[in-house]
């Protein structure tokens, strides 16, 4: 952590600010402790998050979850990116406990990313934990490093999807989470 101090001690003097100054003067500590936070994802792995929370069950109807905010930072610029996620995954047999869908994406968010593996990343760890039939995951986000910097432009947002078995081989399934999801 105190490497991490250090470097924002440097990018505030970087950009002429006083150290001294009153205000700033335990920002580099405080920054340093946003960040770890910011990117705690990096600290867990998909076996802690779900802790077993995977359940028998008959249930072979698609199960969605929607609207999971997400707040992650771009890889790019290190700027925040602000959305929400949709997961739809249909269960064989067995089934995630609903909070844990939420702890996954949470995990990945909180990871320096680009939204499109993001999504990719969703996806893939939902199938891996349910191994059910399929997996269906829409990202929709707004980028501060588009909005802040750059084009600036601020009613711009990204949608990404990943859909994996059958939401991307039969058309009925993808077309029942895409008319759910209010998007057909």
């Amino acid at each position: 952590m105190t490497d991490m101090i250090n470097a924002y001690r440097e990018i505030l003097g970087g950009v002429g600010e006083d150290l001294e100054r009153d205000g700033l003067r335990d920002t580099p500590e405080r920054a340093a402790k946003a960040m770890k936070f910011l990117t705690k994802g990096y600290e867990q792995s998909l076996d802690e998050v779900v802790n077993g929370a995977i359940f028998e069950s008959d249930s072979d109807e698609m199960v969605i979850v929607r609207n999971i905010e997400l707040y992650s930072l771009c890889e790019h610029h290190m700027l925040p990116f602000i959305g929400k996620c949709h997961v739809a995954y249909l269960p064989t047999a067995k089934v995630i406990g609903l909070s844990k869908i939420a702890r996954i994406v949470e995990m990945y968010a909180r990871r320096l990313q680009i939204q499109e593996n993001l999504t990719k990343q969703i996806a893939d760890a939902v199938n891996d934990v349910t191994d059910g039939k399929g997996v269906g995951v829409i990202v929709e986000a707004k980028h501060m490093c588009m909005m802040m910097r750059g084009v600036e432009k601020q009613n711009s947002s990204m949608t990404t999807s990943a859909m994996l078995g059958r939401f991307r081989s039969d058309i009925n399934t993808r077309n029942e989470f895409l008319t759910l999801m209010g998007r057909e």
